[in-house]
């Protein structure tokens, strides 16, 4: 009985095989496009095989664009906001977590409370701040208010709580270190697949940011999202074109991905074996 529970069958396999199809098929078809001309599209049955225009159509984006600058600056935004975002959510997790101090339930609770505030509502006062200290059009105006998050601090919370005892740090302050050492010895090599999880979170939303950095930068200074904006802001829209850019728009996120997974699939594992 056991390993029959213990052993996926058929069905098992087959769901899962229909859902990495099912969620594969967007990125093939964007490539489809990006390596042909829009006119397939317009073809009655179209083709499902990739042509031989993506190089073609990447110079062209290149060309159109400032794809160059806008990929150096979402690079920049983001990799930035995912580090920031992480130490000092970690750090403030910490804090409330294991630290004792007066008024943390309250602090908490109001950062808690943050997030259940639509982002648009700050809009205009966020610009008129950044106007004031003369940061429109540049990219410290999309980095500064989001070097941390209120999500992150709630998530690194609630995962250190568990994953971090009070034994290790009492053990810790024994032995004569600091919280700041504490923080960096014994809590953070324990709480890696969270930080990993928030850093690819992180890193997905401040790339796919678009709302914000449009509002305030400007067309010489644009990043991936406003990039792609302009590819499509004609009458005539190129969606070979535009699919291209969005193809290579899409790879620093794999990248990422790929770079964090195994810690994702760890800290995973480790719950699953925790449960």
């Amino acid at each position: 009985m056991n390993s029959r529970l213990g052993r996926p069958n058929v069905f098992v396999y087959a769901t899962l095989i229909v859902f990495v199809v099912v969620s594969f098929f967007p990125f093939y078809w964007q490539f489809l496009v990006a390596s042909r001309d829009s006119s397939m599209l317009a073809e009655h049955i179209p083709p499902l095989l990739p042509g031989g225009n993506f190089f073609r159509n990447a110079v062209r984006v290149f060309d159109v664009v400032a794809f160059w600058k806008a990929l150096g600056n979402s690079v920049i935004v983001s990799s930035t906001v995912t580090l920031t975002t992480v130490l000092f959510s970690s750090l403030a997790g910490f804090a409330f977590a294991k630290l004792r101090f007066r008024g943390s339930n309250p602090l908490f609770l109001f950062i808690v409370v943050t997030l259940a505030v639509p982002t648009q509502l700050g809009i205009i006062p966020l610009f008129i701040a950044m106007a004031k200290f003369g940061w429109a059009g540049h990219l410290q105006a999309v980095i500064v208010p989001n070097l941390v998050t209120a999500f992150g601090v709630f998530w690194m919370r609630q995962y250190i709580v568990d994953a971090v005892p009070y034994e290790l740090i009492e053990a810790a302050r024994v032995d004569g270190c600091s919280v700041f050492r504490i923080f960096l010895n014994v809590c953070m090599p324990a709480v890696r697949p969270a930080a990993a999880v928030l850093a690819m979170f992180t890193f997905m939303m401040s790339w796919n940011d678009f709302l914000w950095p449009l509002i305030v930068l400007n067309a010489d200074n644009p990043t991936v999202q406003l990039a792609l904006e302009r590819l499509q802001s004609g009458y005539y829209v190129d969606y070979s074109l535009v699919l291209a850019g969005t193809t290579l728009a899409t790879i620093p996120i794999l990248i990422v991905f790929l770079l964090l997974g195994r810690q994702i699939v760890a800290g995973i594992m480790q719950g699953a074996v925790k449960g």
